[in-house]
């Protein structure tokens, strides 16, 4: 059965806008702009409605006041799951009030029938604001921070406020989702045992130790993003993609890159192009295969699908045994328009921010992700942290994220404009490495995995940008996942599924109808993929490196602990 969420209106954040947003900060993403305009016209000529909602707005308060509204939350909402909510009758009328009038401003937003650019500004506004205003998030109402407050005798509240104090004191100026010692890199988080065979000022490449006696003939070599570290891959033992592949004979060698600053201001997309390509090379020399599998997520995947356009073009694609992108978002369009929510203004103001400094601080894209989710990245832990003075629960996915990178100036610049113009969707509009990228030319067998529930790559998005490849293999799975979880996504979640086949229907509504359902994770079937497509087993090696490209670090390598 299909679930309402995979015919969900595609909402979430171009990768322009979070870029340009994070270079502008929160406050500018707050503030009136034309969308607040365009609004306030669409509202007035719609005086016979907008009244229609104020009264019965108004006539719901009176109930409320009376006693006598039923309105509640929903069962999914955890923020008023204390029982006090319910039975104290103050707290049961904030609470009706509250769920009473953000349900009128979602209504009054969607009666206005905007453009969906203006749409998606002001339901950014107005998501953030009604979550704001939530009387659980009131100190003075939430019953939980009484509570503490009485069972630690009042420490509670100083803790809350050395929580509170230390938060804002540096960026991103956000609730604390995990204390910044819960986890140490290379000890509980990215421990898979490994070794760096070639260190350049760009990245690190780290190949992994075989964990069977025989391995695949044709390596993988994994991409990740530019704006987080690569151990999202390496997250833990049990939950490890990296763990997982070698436990299947694959041969994994992975890229970290450097956290730069502003002495590498001038590194863009032929950088990370030629590191890509670099790479590369490196893993043919340590493995002696003239094809490598090549493996890419979110930002890492974009890069990953120009360099094997730039492969193309210069008759280089047979190094490639196939190409996957997971949580890649190529096609930024929306239903047929070009996905930037900016104009082209806004976007060079942007790019100046950062050219200034030398680089995006990636606490601030981190601040701007989680302000797209605010009710479980930023209020869940306002309550847990400030008003009842508790640490944040250890979590090593919510480590990773607060593990930030920056984005070096011209790099932000080449993305920021790359979505801005949507130029990946036209061939030989944007190039690589001297050369015009056209993505149809990528004919090797590709496997695109997408998140159901992703708010940042949504899936439809995902689906189009399967299909802008020219593969003549390509398969697309849908993971009933969001953004992280689509790739932590280990064997053994009873309550894991998803749907997998040919992107060949040209609307992703018709194709998640059509498409097979499969219980479980989606790795093992990439696995036997792989493993369709990486020759026959081999011996595994005796050691790690070559005498050219001798272990020069015990893996997860230097790179990965810079801040």
């Amino acid at each position: 059965m299909v679930t309402d969420t995979a015919h969900a209106e595609e909402l979430a954040a171009p990768l322009d806008l979070l870029l340009t947003s994070s270079a502008m900060g929160m406050g500018r993403r707050m503030m009136p702009n034309d969308s607040w305009s365009r609004l306030a016209v669409h509202l007035a000529r719609r005086p016979g409605v907008v009244g229609k909602r104020a009264s019965a707005l108004g006539r719901e308060l009176v109930e409320i006041a009376r006693g006598r509204s039923e309105r509640a939350p929903a069962r999914s909402d955890k923020r008023f799951a204390d029982p006090a909510w319910q039975g104290n009758p103050l707290l049961k009328r904030a609470m009706q009030a509250y769920l009473a009038a953000g349900g009128a401003a979602e209504t009054l937003l969607s009666d206005a029938d905007l453009d969906w650019r203006d749409d998606l500004c002001m339901r950014f506004v107005v998501d953030n604001a009604v979550e704001a205003l939530a009387p659980s998030n009131n100190p003075l109402l939430n019953p939980l921070g009484w509570k503490a407050l009485v069972d630690t005798g009042g420490l509670s509240a100083v803790r809350g406020l050395r929580h509170f104090l230390g938060d804002m004191a540096s960026a991103p100026r956000i609730p604390a989702m995990v204390a910044s010692d819960a986890f140490t890199v290379g000890e509980n988080v990215a421990v898979t045992p490994g070794s760096v065979v070639l260190r350049t000022d760009v990245f690190e490449l780290i190949q992994y130790t075989p964990t069977t006696e025989r391995v695949r003939t044709v390596p993988l070599l994994m991409v990740p993003p530019v704006i987080n570290k690569f151990y999202i891959m390496d997250i833990a033992p049990g939950r490890s993609m990296i763990e997982y592949f070698l436990s299947q004979g694959q041969q994994v060698f992975a890229i970290s890159w450097r956290n730069p600053d502003a002495r590498q201001r001038d590194w863009d997309l032929d950088t990370y192009g030629q590191a890509i390509l670099d790479a590369l090379t490196a893993v043919e020399s340590v493995t002696g295969s003239e094809r490598t599998h090549l493996q890419a997520s979110c930002s890492g995947g974009i890069l990953a699908a120009m360099t094997a356009a730039h492969l193309a073009e210069i008759g280089q694609e047979d190094r490639l045994a196939s190409l996957t992108l997971m949580v890649t978002v190529l096609d930024q369009s929306h239903a047929g328009f070009a996905a930037a929510a900016l104009d082209e203004e806004t976007a060079h103001l942007a790019i100046a921010a950062s050219a200034r400094k030398g680089y995006l601080d990636g606490a601030a894209l981190a601040e701007m992700f989680a302000w797209l989710r605010p009710t479980d990245l930023v209020w869940r832990y306002w309550v847990n942290n400030y008003l009842q003075g508790r640490e944040p629960a250890p979590f090593d996915v919510l480590f990773w994220n607060a593990d930030t990178t920056r984005m070096t100036a011209a790099l932000h610049r080449d993305m920021v404009l790359l979505g801005l113009r949507n130029g990946l969707t036209e061939p030989n509009s944007v190039s690589l490495l001297g050369t015009p990228v056209d993505l149809s030319r990528v004919t090797v067998d590709s496997y695109v995995v997408a998140g159901l529930t992703d708010h940042i790559s949504p899936w439809q998005a995902c689906y189009r940008s399967a299909r802008l490849l020219g593969s003549k293999d390509p398969r697309f799975v849908l993971s009933t996942s969001g953004h992280i979880a689509a790739l932590v996504n280990p064997p053994g979640n009873p309550k894991a599924a998803y749907r997998i086949g040919a992107p060949d229907d040209t609307d992703p509504g018709r194709w998640v109808d059509s498409a097979a359902q499969q219980q479980g994770s989606w790795w093992p079937d990439f696995t036997d993929w792989l493993a369709d497509r990486s020759g026959p087993l081999r011996d595994a090696p005796a050691t790690l490196g070559t005498t050219e490209l001798p272990p020069l670090a015990p893996a997860p390598g230097r790179y990965v602990r810079s801040h």
